[in-house]
């Protein structure tokens, strides 16, 4: 067997780690760079996400994954300004109940993307484009590449986020929506405000403020173990840049409107943005993002896809963004598609199920766990 994923994110990747242990051939086609599209730098991880990296990945990968994780996010806090102080005035349960982030715990999004490239060298095209494909009557499918090329596999994987190029051929009844909602997200180096004792308030835990019309999210990301220290002793083969210039963070959001967020989209001028969008904040709330990265601060539209009705399960599927959104934790969701597929197509390739029973069990399973809710995705996509 041989699969074509499209796409080189978090679930893509994972796919990919899945099918090669499996000794399937497999290639990925990223239309970026290495250095993928800014999704902001923090990303939560739950227990299904935890569960995809440790069924498909390396035992080295998985290790260095969970090492490089912040500790257990069990509850979201609220604060507020209560007599000029911060103060914890409502905590909620991480349990998953009624839209509830589920327990887990906080990582490094660009780290874990190093970690799931690593090994992937001669796996992962850079730069290749995907443009269209074609099933053809022998059952396999072709794509085509924007600098004119062709490959033929007997599987075609779209993981190519919300704006989709595989989903807007395979499902083009399928729209995304988009609800006009923006969300601008950053970090800002611990030691910058560990001063203000915010830190040391709301511990590994998420925490939300509002104040008047203003509303932030933040949360903190002290490393398990020194990322360079967890290199060393797991996975020497990761990049050495991954891990030198990466330190404990606050990781912070702010919900605005795309009237009110205007034309900013570089970095620098959504950073700009944010610090104004936080002038009603308490001082040390304002100090997290006048201190954060401006290089890695981005917005976010946010979009939905409305649920469709199931379609007939052939050689090219989805998984991911590509085809069904999650409020803030799509990445949990991308890498439990990806286990679930790899592990049908692993026994297509052991012969047990025949591949449209394959892809279309995996697909019933996927609708099941399909969000309709908004999401942020990255504006222009």
């Amino acid at each position: 067997m041989r699969v074509i994923v499209v796409g080189a994110g978090l679930g893509g990747l994972t796919l990919a780690h899945g099918l090669r242990r499996a000794g399937i051939d497999v290639v990925v086609y990223e239309r970026d760079g290495a250095l993928g599209r800014p999704q902001g730098v923090s990303v939560h991880i739950d227990e299904r996400g935890a569960s995809a990296l440790r069924g498909c990945l390396p035992p080295a990968h998985a290790a260095m994954a969970e090492a490089t994780m912040g500790g257990p996010r069990e509850q979201t806090l609220t604060l507020s300004d209560v007599e000029g102080t911060l103060t914890i005035v409502g905590a909620q349960s991480s349990d998953g109940v009624a839209g509830r982030a589920r327990p887990g715990r906080q990582a490094h999004r660009p780290l874990l993307r190093a970690v799931l490239l690593t090994g992937l060298q001669d796996v992962v095209r850079f730069g290749a484009e995907v443009t269209r494909f074609e099933r053809r009557a022998d059952g396999t499918v072709r794509v085509w590449l924007a600098d004119g090329g062709t490959d033929t596999a007997d599987v075609l994987v779209g993981a190519d986020g919300i704006g989709s190029v595989i989903r807007h051929q395979h499902l083009p009844h399928v729209r995304v929506v988009d609800t006009g909602q923006r969300m601008l997200m950053g970090a800002t180096s611990l030691r910058a405000v560990t001063g203000t004792g915010l830190p040391g308030l709301i511990g590994d835990n998420p925490a939300t403020v509002r104040v008047r019309d203003t509303t932030m999210a933040l949360s903190v990301l002290r490393f398990t173990e020194s990322p360079i220290a967890a290199r060393q002793r797991r996975l020497p083969a990761l990049h050495l840049s991954s891990v030198t210039e990466v330190e404990d963070y606050v990781m912070w959001a702010l919900p605005i409107t795309q009237e009110r967020l205007g034309s900013a989209e570089s970095p620098t001028t959504v950073w700009h943005k944010a610090t104004e969008v936080v002038l009603d904040l308490p001082p040390a709330l304002r100090l997290v993002v006048t201190e954060a990265w401006p290089d890695v601060t981005v917005a976010l539209r946010i979009g939905m896809i409305p649920p469709m009705p199931a379609w007939p399960a052939t050689p090219v599927t989805l998984i991911g963004d590509a085809i069904h959104l999650a409020p803030g934790f799509g990445g949990n969701l991308a890498m439990q598609d990806a286990h679930r597929l790899c592990q049908a197509l692993v026994d297509t390739d052991r012969g047990r199920l025949d591949l449209p029973e394959a892809i279309g069990t995996y697909e019933d399973t996927m609708r099941r766990n399909s969000f309709s809710t908004p999401v942020p995705v990255k504006a222009g996509t």
